[in-house]
């Protein structure tokens, strides 16, 4: 969300870095909507005034016997009474239409944030390990899982298109996975949550996916959504919240369920776990200060960096152009694991700054150390460490033998329980 007072002191400022990421100026329709609200708010509390204002003059004047006085007095009040509730639905309506407006424009994009219309203008930052090499032709997971245990015939018939059903040594894998990124998140200095997977409409709005992206959604019938990722349980944990700077930063990870409609992938990574319906998440979420906001963006980026490195599996960090970051963010960068079935780099991993953009929307606050009034909007950032499914495609390519099986990496035997291969049944 934005805050309309930064936009009136620099307009210009705000609708070039909405040029930046692609969007028609904003400012004069923003700032038009504003003034019409302010011009109503400040005709109403003049009319509220001056109706107390005359209500108390009548009994001043019948008490003086002016009772024309009074008589015009009372007239004035009964008009004034008349006209407040059409002023309120008017001051009410023009501060919703503000509202409306704001909250559909997305985050402004940080200075160090490239300039592009989509991925391909995203910038390597970074790359991490080898590439294993093959004295086999190499497969890609969907086609030689289903004799490990990946069956997406049985999920197809129990719930449609986009679900996996897992069975023995790749379900125990995928398990594995993600107990070892708990376990690793939380030695890295993060709280472990278990947090609701259903949420109200005001948590989805915070975080930001209400109201535009409510088709890439799950909607139940009482009105929650499924949560498409651990992200809106998380970080709404500050809702509504004034904390002390003394206790940040707040550091979350959690492993959840996580649900989308997929709605604008149609004809996208139809086959194998790449794009499901429901897949498992390790979400990383921290609550700090702006001043620190970007050090902790490289750390979290950092922590989920790790994990991949520890399994082995080669990566690059990628900073994503104007055009290619989500609606909150303000700069993220993406891991991308090389899949060798594949053939190249696919996203497993998302660790994005968002500002003080979803504290707004939460009315999220601090209290600054050695400022005994006022607060300041909390900064937010969010990061896969790592989606569970697609770290499970990395190992099951990454790894893949010959005859089919898959070594199960050094890091993750001791939570297999010592089994070091899923073979083929």
């Amino acid at each position: 969300m934005h805050d309309i007072r930064l936009i009136r002191e620099n307009p210009a400022h705000f609708d070039t870095q909405l040029g930046r990421r692609g969007l028609a100026p904003l400012a004069a329709e923003l700032l038009a909507l504003d003034e019409r609200r302010r011009a109503l708010a400040t005709e109403l509390q003049t009319a509220l005034a001056r109706r107390n204002e005359a209500s108390k003059a009548i009994g001043a004047a019948k008490a003086q016997g002016r009772h024309a006085d009074a008589d015009a007095l009372m007239a004035e009040v009964a008009t004034l009474k008349e006209r407040l509730p059409q002023l309120e639905l008017d001051e009410k309506n023009s501060a919703e239409a503000l509202e409306t407006q704001l909250a559909a424009i997305p985050n402004l994009p940080a200075a160090d944030v490239p300039l592009g219309a989509d991925d391909a203008d995203n910038v390597c930052v970074s790359s991490w390990g080898e590439k294993p090499a093959f004295a086999f032709d190499v497969a890609e997971h969907d086609s030689f899982g289903p004799a490990l245990g990946l069956d997406f015939e049985t999920a197809a018939a129990i719930s449609g298109a986009r679900f996996a059903l897992l069975r023995g040594g790749i379900a125990r894998l995928h398990r594995a996975l993600g107990q070892y990124m708990l376990d690793a998140n939380i030695a890295a200095g993060y709280q472990e949550v278990a947090p609701p997977l259903l949420v109200r409409d005001e948590a989805v709005f915070g975080t930001g996916q209400l109201p535009k992206f409510a088709e890439d959604l799950f909607h139940t019938t009482d009105g929650r959504w499924l949560i498409p990722t651990a992200e809106v349980s998380l970080t709404n944990i500050v809702r509504e919240s004034i904390l002390d700077e003394a206790a940040l930063p707040l550091r979350f990870t959690a492993l959840t369920p996580c649900f989308r409609s997929e709605a604008g992938a149609a004809g996208r990574d139809t086959r194998g776990l790449i794009r499901q319906h429901q897949f498992e998440k390790v979400e990383l979420v921290a609550i700090t200060t702006g001043a620190a906001a970007e050090s902790e963006h490289e750390r979290m980026t950092r922590t989920a960096e790790s994990i991949l490195e520890a399994l082995g599996l080669p990566y690059r960090r990628m900073l994503l152009c104007t055009g290619d970051m989500g609606f909150a963010s303000t700069k993220t960068y993406d891991l991308e694991v090389w899949l060798p079935g594949q053939g190249r780099y696919r996203e497993i991993s998302s660790c994005s700054l968002m500002g003080d953009f979803q504290a707004r929307r939460m009315a999220a606050r601090y209290r600054p150390a050695g400022e005994a009034k006022g607060t300041r909007f909390l900064h937010t950032l969010n990061g896969s460490a790592l989606a569970v499914g697609r770290a499970l495609v990395a190992v099951m390519e990454n790894y893949q033998q010959k005859d089919g099986s898959v070594r199960v990496p050094d890091a993750l035997v001791g939570h297999m329980g010592g089994v070091t291969a899923i073979e083929p049944a």
